[in-house]
């Protein structure tokens, strides 16, 4: 019972004393170097336009990432945050991008992991980023255990509950991590007054799911931040969040007004791996 109690008690000072200072929107400490990153000419024109969504100086300076910090990305995609994290990272730190497997049964990941691959070969910002391999429950060894300093994921706890493997991606994290280690996680956000979709069929993640997952592996929960958050999302669209921008699934069909909506409106949480006690 005291061991509960001291869990409890930790848990609740963690996070009134950052929640006053994280909660917040942008802050001013981001570092001139990430800003720089952002803005160069290496990035693909079509992820710059996404910045206005995305906000990448913002959420990074909130997560607390510096270029001297050993950094895990969780199924990095098309590597839109990759084109900043591996050059931001690449003098100073270490940059892990756990992917899709090459030899997977499926072709999506395949083609997916090849895709990654050769793009990570055809700018010498991508020549210190170390590729690895999570494909749960089997590989899950995404940086060598308690090394990492930070995981971050980006609009993905939707795909790991539709295919059954959220707990074992968040297991995979926590053990990457340094005790003490950061967590940040980024997802579109339910509407709260909705249950939770086990499968997340739409592509919304309640908030508060997405905190009982995290703490479920053992992290704790220290701060969110409004960065992402986008009120014009009504987050009852025809096709879930892949309605609207970038993806616009219903093509041309009400182009205009989902254009006008924006990309979804977006949780941005912090968490950290307890310090051994």
């Amino acid at each position: 019972m005291k061991q509960a109690s001291s869990d409890t008690t930790i848990k609740a000072i963690i996070s009134a004393t950052l929640l006053a200072t994280l909660m917040l929107g942008p802050t001013a400490n981001a570092d001139d170097k990430l800003k720089n990153i952002v803005s160069a000419d290496h990035r693909t024109p079509a992820y710059k336009a996404r910045d206005q969504y995305r906000h990448p100086v913002e959420t990074l300076d909130f997560f607390g990432i510096k270029d001297n910090m050993t950094v895990v990305e969780i199924f990095p995609g098309g590597g839109w945050y990759t084109e900043i994290l591996a050059p931001y990272l690449k003098e100073n730190g270490s940059f892990y991008a756990a992917g899709n497997n090459p030899d997977s049964k499926r072709e999506f990941a395949r083609k997916s992991a090849a895709r990654f691959k050769a793009k990570m070969a055809s700018n010498d910002v991508y020549s210190k980023v170390n590729i690895t391999v999570l494909e749960p429950p089997a590989k899950t060894e995404i940086a060598p255990s308690g090394t990492a300093d930070a995981v971050l994921t980006f609009r993905n706890i939707h795909n790991w509950m539709k295919g059954g493997y959220a707990d074992d991606v968040f297991a995979a994290m926590y053990k990457a991590l340094k005790p003490g280690g950061i967590l940040g996680v980024v997802e579109h956000r339910g509407n709260p007054s909705i249950k939770q979709d086990p499968k997340a069929g739409s592509g919304y993640v309640n908030q508060a799911h997405a905190i009982q997952l995290a703490e479920q592996a053992g992290f704790v929960f220290v701060a969110s931040s409004e960065v992402n958050a986008n009120p014009k999302d009504t987050k009852d669209h025809p096709k879930g969040v892949w309605t609207l921008p970038p993806s616009l699934a219903l093509q041309d069909k009400n182009r205009d007004k989902y254009l006008a909506i924006g990309e979804s409106d977006r949780f941005t949480l912090k968490f950290v791996k307890p310090e051994k006690r």
